[in-house]
């Protein structure tokens, strides 16, 4: 199967490319990186894998944030503690929008603004900013891109994601040897990640 990071770079570049100017992302621009989000079994997967991999000066600090916000998480989690999987009850996906938007991924380097394991970052990471058409078919764009923009030019820059059909194929294959089926955070990802 096919490795899904190099066809969904390829996809942000093009739109990298088209947008020019309009994107405002940049190293040390890390407004995306504060308040929490889901992310499948298979980032989850590809950031423990980083992390072990990791300068250990590094993967130490990374595994002390994770296991610092997983504290703070915890107590309102929407979603099983145990486990870290999200939205196992009816009413989490409610409670999910006005969860923890103040909490700092622990991936983030807080002196630098930049993430310490970006070449694996999860996949919502590398598809927040540009254009990008979210489940209902909405064009969503992160609020400092594409300000004062023009419908038109905002739907020109539009990231393609023929590659989503991959990256369910690729989580359905890391959700087997786990068991865990469904959305976790970053900092449950982490803070459970034997040290080397």
């Amino acid at each position: 199967m096919p490795d899904l990071f190099p066809i969904l770079d390829a996809a942000l570049a093009s739109t990298a490319e088209r947008s020019g100017h309009w994107l405002a992302c940049k190293p040390g621009c890390h407004q995306c990186c504060v308040g929490v989000f889901a992310i499948s079994q298979l980032d989850a997967h590809n950031l423990r894998e980083a992390l072990s991999l990791a300068d250990p000066i590094v993967a130490d600090r990374i595994r002390t944030r994770a296991v610092a916000s997983r504290a703070r998480l915890t107590p309102d989690l929407p979603g099983d503690p145990a486990t870290g999987l999200l939205f196992t009850q009816p009413h989490h996906e409610a409670a999910f929008t006005d969860f923890a938007n103040d909490e700092p991924c622990p991936v983030l380097d807080p002196a630098t603004g930049t993430c310490d394991l970006y070449a694996s970052r999860p996949v919502p990471c590398r598809t927040f900013g540009p254009p990008v058409r979210d489940e209902d078919g909405h064009l969503t764009v992160c609020e400092l891109c594409f300000v004062d923009a023009p419908e038109q030019e905002v739907e020109r820059c539009e990231m393609d994601q023929t590659w989503r059909p991959l990256e369910d194929e690729l989580i359905t294959a890391a959700e087997q040897p786990s068991g865990l089926h469904g959305p976790t955070l970053i900092a449950f990802a982490l803070s459970t990640h034997p040290r080397r």
